[in-house]
């Protein structure tokens, strides 16, 4: 017989997604002026060798910075993941078409165009990765064998077969750099599909816990209510027939009233089936979903059972403000029993907005803890927002 290995799940940690996000910003946007640089340098060399003419210079160096522009452009535009690049077809089909002439020429010139292929396979990277998705291989495809077939003719026209080498070469390394962009790129997608998921994942969460008490309120005024309505229909018949038994089902009613109203209030104050334990599971699980960091330090279950239900009512609103009014990646929540004291205080990080006025919450929180003879306090402390309350058993205002 084994001993089961428990499981660990690890903890979701948003800043792995904005270290992901800075790079991959960083291995997409800047390297299409990375790419113009070697070329430009070797064509103000080629200049001073005799190789180019001023004029040469100048239209290469055009080429050069519009594709530096055109392909930093739409790879700003890739952060928001496969697809989603802004599209400008006239202007894109003319800047990759001048990088290929660009390339033909220099090939054809001075043997240079194998530099001119980066500039070439950087902009095909993200123009293919930018595209919609029934014509990301069809351009994928389409600029390989593009890049293939002039590299080969402008290398050698008078042989082709001489310059298929250089031509393969060229179309191997221009379809490389564009699967690494599509590779990137497509994976980032996927990061930020996981974490839309994990944002879903937080908001049913909360609205899973929105139809629990929902349910518990509408068992208790349903029941109720049916039983009100049918025994007002039954002392509205006996009046005048049977007053005393009709003044007996009035009584009843107004009992039954009462005990409704008693209920409902109990659910809404949380005193209905409700203990610390379970607030402390559903905020961690409610937490964590929506991607906060939550550690409880403290034993709840030393919480006296009289005040379990208060301090649970601390803990669900604490949650609460931490969804609402944050963008917390990290929550604490720290458990002190002293005796009959005890005190829970729930802090988090990255207040939003820093100096907002308590809200009608936390000021119910004060006057159940005050009818409890105990005290709730919200303050920012080194930039980090406290929830605290503390009561103790058998003491009442």
């Amino acid at each position: 017989m084994s001993d089961a290995v428990p499981v660990s799940t690890p903890e979701f940690d948003p800043r792995r997604i904005r270290r992901l996000r800075r790079y991959t910003w960083w291995s997409i946007v800047p390297m299409q002026p990375f790419y113009v640089m070697a070329p430009l340098f070797l064509v103000v060399v080629g200049a001073s060798q005799g190789h180019y003419s001023t004029v040469e210079v100048l239209l290469l160096a055009v080429v050069a910075v519009a594709s530096a522009i055109d392909g930093t452009w739409v790879a700003r535009s890739l952060m928001q993941g496969l697809g989603h690049g802004k599209q400008r077809p006239v202007v894109h089909a003319a800047v990759f078409a001048a990088a290929l002439g660009a390339m033909a020429y220099t090939m054809h010139k001075d043997g240079t165009g194998a530099l001119w292929s980066m500039v070439v396979s950087g902009l095909a990277g993200v123009h293919v990765s930018a595209a919609p998705y029934r014509w990301r291989w069809p351009l994928a495809i389409g600029t390989a064998l593009a890049v293939a077939v002039i590299g080969t003719f402008a290398s050698s026209p008078d042989n082709p077969l001489l310059g298929l080498v250089p031509g393969l070469f060229t179309a191997a390394l221009v379809s490389m750099v564009m699967s690494l962009v599509l590779a990137a790129v497509w994976f980032w997608d996927i990061v930020l599909e996981l974490d839309r998921a994990r944002t879903v994942s937080a908001e049913l969460a909360v609205a899973n816990e929105r139809l629990r008490f929902a349910a518990d309120l509408h068992d208790i005024q349903g029941h109720h209510l049916q039983v009100i309505a049918l025994k007002g229909e039954l002392t509205e018949r006996l009046i005048g027939v049977d007053d005393a038994t009709a003044r007996a089902s009035a009584a009843e009613i107004a009992e039954i009233a009462r005990t409704a109203l008693k209920d409902t209030r109990d659910v809404v104050h949380g005193y209905r089936h409700t203990k610390l334990t379970s607030e402390l599971e559903n905020a961690r699980e409610i937490l964590e979903a929506a991607g906060v960091r939550t550690t409880v330090d403290g034993d709840a279950t030393l919480v006296p059972p009289p005040l379990q239900p208060l301090f649970g009512a601390l803990v669900r609103e604490g949650t609460t403000n931490v969804l609402r009014h944050s963008r917390a990646e990290n929550c604490e929540l720290r458990i002190v029993t002293d005796g009959p004291r005890t005190s829970i205080v729930l802090r988090n990080d990255r207040v939003k907005p820093p100096n907002g006025a308590a809200g009608s919450g936390i000021e119910g929180l004060r006057q159940r803890f005050s009818a409890m003879g105990g005290h709730v306090e919200g303050r920012l402390v080194d930039d980090w927002f406290e929830l605290s309350g503390a009561a103790e058993l058998g003491r009442t205002s």
